[in-house]
């Protein structure tokens, strides 16, 4: 292990150092700062020559900040002649866009994995990609991860009976499967129909819902508007007690609001992928870590050992 050299940008120091804990290994030290007028200010204080780094940097808000932060990173380390530069993003942003759904609209899930290649990232980390077709953008290899594992050991411990898994769309029916399938659980669909990028319309739940305890599962909560329309909509099915447990939790604009005033929600499960401020901590609201998960991947990476057994 003497050859791995793990670093960190900004966007969620906390869960480098939890992984670093998990491996054993120190976090190595790289100055991620701004210069006066708001460039930012990248200096890798370490020899990583001939080394085998990691850097991670989920791309959470603030969005922009976190992308440059870990393409400048890429590029100082290239510079410092690493031998391999492996991009561990557990939040992978900009992947909402992924097709050209509209006239002319960006693919900007596209765009930003050319920006890491050019980079100089020569291997992908990452964990519950919004679209699994992503990693196709790419033409290097990508490790996508899924924190399913993690979420169900949590909830097993909580003993709930008659559970069914719900996609909240159509996306999420391969997610809410697995749930399924790992809980031996019925499983549930809801039509939603999208207003706009902020805001949906629940209409109608395709399953068996009633007297049941039920677990909404997804990839990315941003404002909240999706999971209400969904716990008010499974209430209205006289679903018994509702849970959620969505890997990525933006929790942008009035999301805790709601999530507080969501009368029908018992708790929302999300993962440490993105970190939590402070301000946006709630009782309704819990986090999970995902450092071990991650920490084992990069573990096999370095060891050049197979990651296939952390896809089940």
């Amino acid at each position: 292990m003497d050859k791995l050299a793990i670093f960190s940008g900004n966007a969620n120091l906390q869960l480098a150092k939890d992984i670093c804990k998990d491996l054993k290994c120190r976090l190595q030290d790289a100055f991620v700062g701004r210069f006066s007028e708001g460039e930012i200010r990248v200096k890798i204080n370490e020899n990583v020559r001939g080394k085998d780094v990691f850097i991670i940097q989920p791309t959470c808000p603030p969005s922009n900040d976190s992308l440059m932060e870990l393409l400048i990173m890429i590029d100082a380390l290239r510079r410092a002649s690493a031998s391999r530069i492996t991009a561990v993003i557990p939040y992978f942003g900009y992947a909402r866009q992924d097709r050209k759904d509209q006239p002319r609209v960006p693919i900007t899930a596209k765009l930003v994995a050319n920006l890491l290649t050019v980079a100089g990232t020569n291997r992908i980390l990452t964990m519950d990609l919004h679209a699994g077709q992503i990693q196709g953008f790419f033409d290097i290899p990508v490790d996508h991860l899924f924190s399913v594992g993690v979420f169900v050991d949590y909830i097993s411990k909580m003993n709930l009976k008659n559970l069914v898994a719900v996609s909240p769309d159509v996306g999420s029916i391969k997610m809410a499967r697995a749930y399924a399938k790992r809980f031996s659980s019925g499983l549930a669909i809801i039509d939603k129909r999208r207003i706009s990028p902020e805001k949906a319309e629940a209409m109608h739940i395709m399953g068996e819902v009633e007297g049941k305890n039920v677990i909404i599962v997804d990839d990315l909560i941003a404002t909240g508007s999706s999971l209400v329309e969904a716990v008010d909509a499974l209430k209205k099915s006289r679903a018994e007690t509702i849970y959620a447990a969505i890997t990525h939790g933006i929790l942008s604009g009035p999301a805790i609001e709601r999530i507080d005033q969501c009368k029908g929600l018992e708790k929302l499960f999300i993962s440490d992928s993105v970190p939590l401020p402070p301000e946006k901590k709630n009782p309704k609201v819990q986090v999970l870590s995902v450092a071990t998960l991650l920490a084992e991947a990069i573990k096999r990476i370095h060891n050049e050992e197979s990651v296939s057994c952390l896809f089940d």
